[in-house]
C-alpha cells in the first residue's frame, strides 16, 4: 500500500508533528509493501530532509500561492497527488490546518476517515487503528472497510526515529483554483513551541491569585524548556492569552509531562489534558479532584513549592550539564 503524508510547512520548514506522521507512514508502507510519499506545498527550504524519517519521495509544489493556507487549494492538491501516485492511505497530522482538510480529502477520495489515531496500527491487512474516546477514558479500535483511507495522527502519539538519509524530491505544479479568501495580515506567537506540539507543559490556574505572580510559572517553564498553559478561568480573566487555554473548550494536548499548578481539576479541564503521559499536580487542597488523575502529587502552597522545585532543577542541570 502506497502511503501519502500531507507535509504541512511552517516558516519554510516542517513541524515536529510532520516528522511523526512521516515515520508512522513509513511503518505502514514497510508492512504493506508500498512506498512512503510526502506532499509539500509552498516555500520550503529543504523538502528532502523528510527522508530522515522514512519518506522515499517528496512531491513539492513551491508556488507562492500555497504559502497562505487555503483549505480548498490544499485539499485539491492532496487529492490529486494521492490519485497520481496510487496512494490508498493519506496521513494528516492533527493540527488546525490538518483538521480543516481531512474531511474534504476523505470525501473526494471516497475514503473512510479516522481522526486522532494515537498508536501504530493493530493490524495491516485489514488496516486497524486505535484512538482514545470519552475524554481519554477508553480506547476504540477502527477497521477500515474502504479501499482508500484517511487518518489524522494525534500529536506526540509516537516517537519518530531519525536516520541518516535524504528523500528524492520531485517538482510538481498542481492545478488548483484561486483562493477565495485573501489573507491581509497574520499574527503568530513567536519564540515558543505551540501547545499541541509541546512535549513539556507547565500550566497554572486561579491559585496563582493574579497575573502579577506568573513569573514563578515562567521561571519553572524556562528551566524545563517547557511551554506555558493555563486553565479557562485564567484566560477568561485576561491573566494569560487565550491561546494558552487548555481543556475541553481550549486546546487539547498530549505532552510527555504536564505540570498543573493551582488548578482544581474540573472535568472540563481534565478532558483536554488527561492524555498526557505523566501528570504532576501541585495544590494546597488535598481534596482537589486533579489528584485522582495525577501520576505524582504535591500537597502544599504553590508559592513555596514552585520556587523550590525550580531551584532544585537549576541545581540538577548545573551539576549534570
Amino acid at each position: 500500500m502506497n502511503v501519502l503524508i500531507y507535509a504541512e510547512s511552517k516558516d519554510r520548514g516542517f513541524k515536529k508533528a510532520i516528522n511523526d506522521a512521516v515515520y508512522y507512514g513509513k511503518q505502514v508502507a514497510n508492512n504493506t509493501g508500498g512506498k512512503c510519499i510526502a506532499m509539500a506545498l509552498g516555500s520550503v527550504d529543504n523538502p528532502s530532509e523528510l527522508g530522515q524519517y522514512g519518506v522515499d519521495l517528496v512531491i513539492h509544489d513551491g508556488a507562492e500561492k500555497f504559502d497562505a493556507f487555503d483549505s480548498v487549494q490544499h485539499t485539491k492538491a492532496l487529492v490529486q497527488a494521492a490519485k497520481d501516485h496510487h496512494c490508498n492511505l493519506v496521513i494528516i497530522a492533527d493540527t488546525a490546518n490538518g483538521k480543516s482538510i481531512a474531511g474534504r480529502v476523505a470525501i473526494n477520495l471516497e475514503a473512510g476517515l479516522v481522526s486522532m489515531v494515537n498508536a501504530l496500527p493493530l493490524s495491516y491487512d485489514p488496516l486497524m487503528v486505535s484512538r482514545t474516546v470519552f475524554s481519554g477514558k477508553a480506547i476504540a479500535k477502527y477497521q477500515f472497510q474502504t479501499e482508500n483511507k484517511v487518518m489524522t495522527l494525534a500529536g506526540n502519539s509516537i516517537k519518530a526515529e531519525k536516520q541518516d538519509r535524504v528523500a528524492e524530491v520531485q517538482k510538481m505544479s498542481f492545478n488548483v483554483p484561486d483562493a477565495m479568501v485573501k489573507v491581509l495580515a497574520q499574527e503568530t506567537v513567536k519564540g515558543e513551541v505551540p501547545l499541541p506540539e509541546a512535549e513539556l507543559v507547565v500550566s497554572a490556574g486561579r491559585g496563582m491569585k493574579g497575573p502579577e505572580n506568573w513569573g514563578i510559572i515562567e521561571d519553572l517553564a524556562h528551566t524545563l524548556g517547557a511551554t506555558t498553559a493555563c486553565s479557562r478561568p485564567v484566560a477568561d480573566s485576561d491573566w494569560r492569552p487565550h491561546h494558552e487555554h487548555v481543556g475541553q473548550t481550549g486546546v487539547a494536548i498530549r505532552p510527555n509531562l504536564y505540570i498543573a499548578i493551582g488548578i482544581s481539576g474540573a472535568i472540563q479541564h481534565l478532558a483536554g489534558v488527561n492524555n498526557s503521559k505523566t501528570i504532576v499536580v501541585i495544590n494546597k487542597d488535598p481534596e482537589a479532584p486533579f489528584f485522582k488523575a495525577a501520576d505524582y502529587g504535591v500537597v502544599g502552597d504553590l508559592f513555596e513549592v514552585v520556587p523550590r522545585l525550580t531551584e532544585a532543577l537549576k541545581k540538577y542541570k548545573s551539576q549534570n550539564s
